[in-house]
């Protein structure tokens, strides 16, 4: 059963099983940005300290910058979204995550929000 935990940055963690973690935007992120039209996604084996961008979301609105909460090396991308960028519109916390990484720290997991948390930290940004 895999678990997931929330930044303060918008961005959600999926534990898909030991130290491998797969990262996205939540909804709230999708849904400010608008419709996007293009993302510049890692390379597999990048490497990335938590708070580095990894990688670059365009959007009719803006673009911004994708950090990722968690330190480690990129082990697959979601190439999908390298032709269909909408997908993060149609499921961002499902089929259009950005990248899958070998966690170098799982502490930092364990720091990030649980989903309740998340929820209480949005409704106050509202």
């Amino acid at each position: 059963m895999s678990e997931t935990r929330y930044s303060q940055d918008h961005e959600w963690v999926r534990n898909e099983g030991g130290d491998i973690v797969s990262i996205g935007i939540t909804d709230y992120a999708q849904q400010e940005l608008g419709d996007i039209v293009f993302i510049d996604l890692p390379s597999e084996g990048d490497e990335f300290d938590a708070g580095e961008e990894i990688a670059v979301i365009e959007s009719v609105k803006a673009a911004e910058g994708l950090k990722t909460p968690i330190s480690g090396e990129v082990i697959e991308v979601n190439v999908k979204l390298e032709v269909s960028p909408e997908t993060v519109n149609d499921s961002p916390e499902g089929d259009g995550w950005f990248c899958t990484i070998l966690m170098i720290e799982p502490s930092e997991f364990k720091d990030l929000m649980s989903e309740d948390d998340y929820k209480q930290f949005v409704s106050g940004l509202q």
